[in-house]
Order: C-alpha cells, then structure tokens, then sequence
C-alpha cells in the first residue's frame, strides 16, 4: 500500500517532534461517476483502487501544548486564525464564482454559503488534512462525495482513563494521559477541555484558560467551551478577549439570550448606547417574557435621542400584551414621557393601563397619575393621588414623596412643596439634600430667619456644595450681616495643614472661583481693597493663563507623534500573556476611525523619515534625526474659575476695578502685566472701545511705573490716538523722559509724527527739549522757531526760543552774539506780553540778564518780581507721584518772590551792598 503524507503544520507556530499526524482512521466512501468528468465508469475504478494504495506518511509537527507550557505570550494565533479563516472563506467564493461563470448561469450564489468558512476548510488552508498525491496517482473524474471520521479506539481508552483520574483527584496522572491523547489527536478539542478542567481545579488559571481556548478553537460550535473564557477574561480584566469570545458563543448558539444580555451590558460599558438598545431589543425579541431587557432597551433609545423609537417599541408591546402588560414596563415609560414633558401622553398611557389591567394601580403610578395632572393644571385631581402619602407610610416611600415635592417645586407651588420636604426631614432629619430644599422653599415664601437656619444645616451635611453657600451668603448680605457673608465664604483657618496635595479629591470648597468671586464682590463693595486684590488676583491670572492655553491649542493643528501614538492603541490588543495573542478592546466608531487616521499618519511619518534619512547616507552626509514634535504628552487643560472671562461684561468689569485696585496699592507692575495679558488675549473679542478704556488705563498706570520700559507702549498708543492731545504729549513725554538709551527710539517715533502730521507743535517743542538738554542750543532754537511759524501767540513758545536764544549768545562759536541776545531778549518780552505783566515773565527776564551778565537790568526785573504777590493754582497732575507732590507741596509754591530775592542778594553782595542784601534776605527769605 502507497503512503499518504500530511502536512500537520497548525497556527500554533513551534516546533516539535510528535507522533502520527491524525489520531483518527478514515474511511472513504466509493467514489461515485459523473459523467461531466468524461472519464467513464472503469476511470473510476481504477483511480479508487490507486488511492486506496497510498500509504500515511509520518512528519513532523507540532505540540499544541508546548505553547501553553512556554508561554509563549508574543504569538498572536487568533489573529492567524482569524486570517485563515478569512482565506478559506475567500478559496469557497473563488471556486463558487468561477463554477458559475463556468456554467454560463446568471444565478447569484447564496449569501449562506459565504457564511463562514467550515472547520475542514480551515484545516485545509492550515495545513492539516492535506494528503499529498502518489506519482501514480491520477486526476479523478468523479466526485468525492465525502469522508466519515472515527476515533482509534487507543486514544478513546486514553481519553476514559484520564476522566476517571481526573474524577479522582489524580492530577498528575490526568495531565499525563491527557497530553498523549494531544500527541495523538492534536485536532480533537476533548483533551484539551479536560486539561483546562484538570488545570482550574489546580488552580492554574492561565493553564487552564489556555487550553480551553484551544478546545473552544477546535470545537467553535460548542458555545459551552465559550462561555467560561467569557466570564474569566472579564474577571482578568481582558474585555477585549471577553469580547471575542462573547461573539464566538453567540455564532455557535445564537438563541441563547443570556450570552446577548452579557454582550449587550458590554455595549453599555464601552457607551454604545445604540448598539446597547438594539441588543436588548433583540433580546426581547428572543425571549418576549424579557420585560427587563425591555426596560432597558427603552431607556437606552431615550439616552440615544430616539424618544420615538422608544414609544414604537412599547407600543408594540402593549399591542401584543394588552391585558397581560407588565406595570413596571409602562412605569419605565411613563418616567421618559415625564422627563420629555410629554404629561399628556404619560396621562393617556396610565389609564390605558388602568382600563386593560382591570384593578387598582399601585401607588408608584397612581403617585405619577398625579405628577400628571399637576403639571397640566389640576393641582386639585393631584392633591387627591398624592393623598396616600401620609406621615405614617413616609418612610416606606421616600422616592415617591421626593419626586412629588420636587414637582410642585418646579411649579413654583412652594407651599405643597414645603409640606413634602418637611415629611422627608421629619423621617430623615440628617437629610441635606431636604434641609436645602426647605430653605429654597422658605426663601422662595420670603422666611428669610428660618431659610438661614436651614441653609445651615444642609450646609453641616454637604460643605462643599458650593451653589448653597453662594445662596446662603447673598441671604446674608441682604440681611445686612456682611461679617457672617465674610466669615461663610473664607477657608476655614485649621485646613491649611491638612489638606492632601496628592489626594484625587475634588479641590475643597474654599477653592471654587465661585466662591472667591463672591468674596471679592463683598470686599470691593466695602472699599477693602487689599482684601479684594488678595482674592481675585489669583483668579484672574489663572483664567488668562488658562485662556492663552486654549488659544494655542487651537491654534495648534498638527498632532504630535505621541498624540497619534496614544490613539492608535486602540488598535493594538490588550493583555500580552494571552494564550492566543491578544485581543483588542472594543471601541466606539469615531475612536476607530481616529485610531485609523493617526495610524495612517504615523506610517507615513516613518515613510518620510526613511527616505530622508536614505537621502542623507546617499549624499554622504551624518543622519541626525529630527524628532521635534516628540514633546510630552499635552496635560489636560484645566477649567477656568472665571469661564468666558473675555466675553462677560461684568468681568470686564471685574479686570478694570482689579487694575484700579493695583494703582491704588501701588503694584502698578502687576497692573500693567494683566493689562498687557488681557489686550493680546481679547485682540479678536473685544470691541475697540473697550480695548481704548483699557489701553487709557495702562498709560496712566504707566507714568508711576519704576522701569516704563513696558509701559511706554501705552502712552505711545495714546499719542497716536490722540495726536492733538497737550495731555498726551506731556504723558508721553514724562515717562519717554526716564528711560535709558531712548534717543534713538524717541527720534524715530518723534519724527514719524512730524512727518505724518506737519502741524502739530508738540512733538517739535520735545525735539527742542531734547537737545537744550544735551546743549545743542542752535539745533534746538531751530526746532523752536518751527513752533513759532506754526503758534507765534504762545507764551511757551516764546520763552522756549528766547531761553535758546540766550544760551546760544553765551557759546563760544557764536560771532553775532549781541544780535543773538538782543533777538532772545525780544521773545521774552514777547512773553512778558502775553503773559500780562506775570510775575514768573518778569522773572524770567531778569534771569536772563543775570544770565548774560547785565545786573543792572537784573536787579530791577528782581525788584519788579518782589512787588508781585502771586496766589497758589493746582498744577497739573498727570500720575500718582503727581498727586502726591501736591499733597507735600507748602502754601506759596506758585510764588516766585524767594527766588527773585536770593538771586537780588547775590547781586547786591557782589556789588559790595553787604547790608543791602542781608536786609533782602532778612524781609524774603526768613523761615
């Protein structure tokens, strides 16, 4: 007899020497004619007589166990059998195609036959079962009708010997008997079973989940080897395998409606909802006594924003169930139609199920009855459904009484309400949540004493509802007891120790933006203005940090490569030391389809990053590779204490009285920084105006500022806003004044303005400024007498070109020099003019004589300035350093007589009139 060889390679995918392939004796059965093979009757014949020569040939194959034994966690064999069960399905519909275009039929295969692929054909594809021809084997021309597959009876003797060593606790000898019967028959899923059974009672978990998946494999149409692999990988916390598993026992049984409500729990948990709704619907179908699955088939329809869907399937169900419909059921309904404000309908159903019913409903939807008809007006028809709830039976229907008091409050019927919530406290005294609705309710009836009193105690239950606190302080604060609003909303004093940093508690009460917004509302309405920064500075600055976060992150389109990384293991599987690999967990659509695309993207970064990196090597060059987008992980953005800070009025409110604040604390560096922050922020939300109130406020605070380097931004966008401005100008150059190596930039900007605006005078007065104080006296009369065209009546004017003009004559280059005093001495009187006969005019006069040396003169302009009696006038004040100047200034400060007269001693003690200056000096300058 000839030698049939087979191929006895299986997924497992190791190497090991094993006995004779098959552990089972075949039979093949006569081989029938066809007379389309046109071989004829005797072809046949002779080719059954050539097979049955062929003789078994031995290889070498695998032990399916040795994977079980080695752990041999990296081989993902579910997936190899998922791939070649994929390719024999495949195989069956090439050869169904090709027999149809063969045969020239226009008949569609059916979609049954493309089900799924057989087990044979799996083995076939994986190896097993191939019998690899004789030479002398010929092509037969009938068709194999099929085989019919026995046990050899040693591996069955084997098999009983290792049940009954298992019944009796003999382990050992089991496993050893059981791993002949492997070697012997590697595709019988038997053995395997009883290993696993044999494994879990040694308390070997993973062993025995190991070869129950191998049995489950070769048996998969034994949901019974399914279902436990179910509930173990669930308690492993290996969803992804439950997962698997949990659809394979569903194809093998698929009327078994408890391996569904198990899948259908599992679409709840991943969140689902639809899928969830359908299983149980599905379910229900299959078992119509189900009235659970139905519930919650309804309710998921609901959370899926298929309310009608909902109302189809219960209708149906009242249909079909009309005298015999389940309570509970239209209980469930009549609870979504009541959420839905569909109080009509709820109505109707409820006495339809009254009339179909025949008896008395009970309390829970009598108790709905009345939710009902409360909300549709008939308060009187509620009262008497609520009329069962009594003080005695309170306690055995809280839920219900709760829900009735929550109604009428949603009504605004707070007496009824009141008279419910004061029955649950009086059954559950330490019930916060009934304290608060008490004191809403008394509030709400204006019993403000007795509302306090009970905010207080729902407060001693829950301190960290927030929303209580605020309603109790603002009570406090229309009671005109702001002390105790003060005292309710700060943290309390012993916390500040024991709070637990690394805790994954919620931050306590006293952190809420909430509550520190109400606390600065209190402060700054009392004028406590160190208090009021100290608690809404921090929260400001936060929420403008948070807000700059936002805007870059959506600014940002590009996903790292750890981003794209994190998302596509949803693809990947889940637990490594899987018998077969591993298993993905299941996941909703869109995280697939995101998974999807960050993995195309990662692949075509490697791509990229690959063909740079040949480039690099071709052209001789050091490949360094450019990873800059592998940053760390985005921490999740944390939520802002002041949402829509940009957006809100009041706090834009909130950021100006803060600045003011800051001012008048003097922190003007913090004030200009929030300012800054608030500007670049809100550059696309703000409107003009209210970035101009800002920007006005920065240049104020600006001109107190110890280094103006930041704030001259400000003052310089004044000036541009308001380029006629005196103010302004005397802003901007007050504080332009003070900076260090300021030259170049203030010619510039200088000379832009009188470039852009050729008529305005103060930027040209500056220029002059500028160079009287470096001594460029020429340069400087220039810039004045510019002025001068353009404003020749102004007393500055004047006395700014008759001062240049003076201090010009003194130079030594000058050769002109008693024209030059002569023309800066008509500018003075120019001035003296103007002015009316001033006394700082006439001053200034006689300065410039003493100044070129004419004493003479001097002294009678001196004499001139004694006789002039000059009250004080506010000067202007353009800061705070401004303000508090003034407040220092002595009366007599607009007075010019000491001056006049310390200088007229100098003359006259020059002169040698010694007792004529004394005697000045005595009369004027005495303290």
């Amino acid at each position: 007899m000839g030698e049939e060889e087979h191929s006895t390679k299986n997924p497992f995918e190791a190497e090991s020497r094993c006995a004779p392939a098959l552990g089972v004796e075949t039979e093949t059965e006569p081989e029938g004619e066809e007379e389309a093979g046109g071989g004829g009757g005797g072809g046949g014949d002779e080719e059954g007589e050539e097979d049955g020569e062929d003789d078994i040939e031995e290889a070498d194959c695998m032990n399916p166990l040795d994977f079980v034994e080695d752990d041999a966690s990296g081989v993902q064999l579910y997936q190899q059998f998922e791939r070649l069960e994929y390719e024999a399905l495949a195989e069956r519909k090439r050869k169904a195609f090709a027999d149809n275009q063969g045969e020239g039929s226009a008949k569609k295969p059916r979609q049954e036959e493309f089900s799924g692929a057989s087990y044979e054909e799996l083995m076939e594809v994986m190896g097993y079962g191939r019998r690899r021809r004789s030479k002398k084997e010929k092509k037969k021309l009938g068709r194999r009708k099929g085989s019919k597959k026995k046990v050899m009876p040693e591996v069955t003797m084997k098999l009983g010997k290792a049940t009954v060593h298992y019944a009796h606790g003999r382990f050992e000898e089991a496993i050893c008997l059981l791993n002949e019967v492997v070697r012997l028959a590697p595709n019988m899923h038997e053995p395997y079973h009883m290993l696993g059974l044999v494994y879990n009672a040694l308390g070997d978990k993973k062993k025995a989940m190991g070869c129950y998946m191998i049995a489950a494999f070769l048996g998969p149409k034994d949901s019974s080897l399914w279902k436990p692999l179910v509930n173990w990988s669930i308690e492993q916390g290996n969803i992804g395998q439950a997962w698997y598993c949990l659809t394979k026992a569903i194809n093998a049984d698929p009327g078994d409606a408890a391996l569904k409500y198990h899948r259908a729990s599992l679409y709840v948990d991943i969140g689902d909802h639809q899928k969830a709704a359908e299983a149980y619907e599905q379910i229900f179908r299959l078992c119509p006594d189900n009235v659970e699955a139905l519930k919650k088939a309804i309710m998921l329809y609901e959370k899926c924003s298929q309310f009608e869907r909902s109302v189809s399937i219960f209708e149906d169900y009242l249909k079909h169930h009309p005298s015999e419909a389940d309570l509970g059921i239209v209980d469930v309904f009549v609870s979504l139609c009541i959420e839905k404000k569909e109080h009509v309908k709820a109505l109707q159903h409820i006495e339809d199920a009254k009339n179909l019913s025949g008896r008395e409903l009970p309390l829970y939807l009598t108790i709905k009855e009345g939710i009902c008809h409360a909300n549709l007006g008939d308060v009187e028809r509620a009262e008497i459904c609520f009329s069962l709830l009594q003080w005695e039976n309170a306690n055995d229907h809280m839920d219900l009484i709760t829900a009735v008091a929550n109604s009428f409050m949603s009504l605004q019927h707070y007496e009824s309400a009141l008279k419910y919530y004061l029955m649950i406290d009086r059954c559950s005294p330490d019930n916060g949540f009934s304290h608060l609705k008490i004191a809403q309710c008394y509030l709400a009836l204006e019993r403000r004493e007795v509302a306090i009193e009970f905010f207080y105690k729902a407060l001693q239950a829950h301190e960290d509802d927030v929303d209580a606190r605020l309603s109790l302080a603002s009570l406090l604060l229309e009671e005109d007891r702001v002390d105790e609003a003060i005292y309710l909303l700060s943290p309390p004093a012993s916390t500040g120790s024991t709070i637990d940093t690394n805790s994954d508690r919620f931050d306590p009460w006293w952190h809420n933006g909430k509550i520190k917004l109400k606390l600065s509302d209190i402060y700054r309405s009392k004028g406590m203005l160190e208090a009021f920064v100290d608690a809404i500075c921090p929260l400001v600055r936060e929420s403008l940090t948070i807000e700059s976060m936002q805007q870059k992150g959506k600014q940002k389109k590009r996903l790292s490569r750890i981003v794209l990384s994190e998302r596509v293991k949803v693809l990947e599987d889940g637990q490594s030391d899987s018998v077969f690999g591993n298993f993905r967990r299941p996941a909703s659509k869109s995280d697939l389809s995101k998974a999807n695309r960050a993995k195309r993207l990662l692949e075509k970064k490697a791509t990229l990053k690959e063909e740079k990196k040949s480039a690099a090597l071709a052209a001789g060059l050091d490949w360094e590779s450019d990873d800059s987008d592998e940053e760390a992980l985005p921490q999740p953005v944390r939520e802002s204490p002041l949402p829509d800070l940009l957006k809100d009025e009041e706090h834009y409110c909130l950021i100006k009285d803060l600045c003011k604040a800051l001012a008048s604390l003097r922190r003007y560096t913090e004030a200009l920084e929030i300012i800054k922050r608030t500007l670049r922020l809100s550059y696309k939300i703000f409107p003009s105006e209210k970035k101009e109130e800002l920007r006005s406020l920065g240049s104020q605070i600006a001109l107190n500022v110890t280094d103006p380097s930041d704030a001259i931004e400000y003052v310089r966008y004044m000036v541009l806003q308001h380029p006629e401005s005196i103010a302004a100008w005397n802003c901007y150059y007050k504080l332009f004044s003070r900076l260090e190596n300021r030259h170049s930039k203030h010619s510039k900007f200088v000379h832009h303005m009188r470039v852009e605006r050729k008529d305005l005078v103060p930027p040209t007065i500056i220029s002059g400024n500028q160079l009287t104080v470096i001594s460029q006296h020429q340069a400087a009369a220039r810039e004045y007498l510019e002025a001068y065209k353009l404003m020749p009546d102004n007393p500055l004017i004047n006395l700014c070109v008759g001062t240049a003009l003076v201090n010009l004559a003194l130079g030594h280059r000058l050769q002109n020099k008693h024209q030059c005093v002569a023309q800066g001495l008509a500018f003075l009187y120019n001035n003296l003019r103007l002015c009316g006969d001033s006394q700082e005019a006439f001053y200034n006069i006689a300065r410039a004589y003493h100044h070129v040396g004419l004493v003479s003169l001097a002294a009678s302009y001196y004499e001139k300035v004694l006789t002039i009696s000059v009250e004080d006038y506010p000067l202007p004040e353009l800061s705070e350093e401004d303000h508090r100047l003034m407040k220092d200034l002595k009366p007599g400060y607009c007075d010019l007589r000491r001056e006049a007269a310390y200088n007229l001693h100098l003359i006259y003690k020059k002169s040698g009139a010694v007792d004529l200056a004394r005697q000045v000096l005595k009369d004027h300058c005495t303290l």
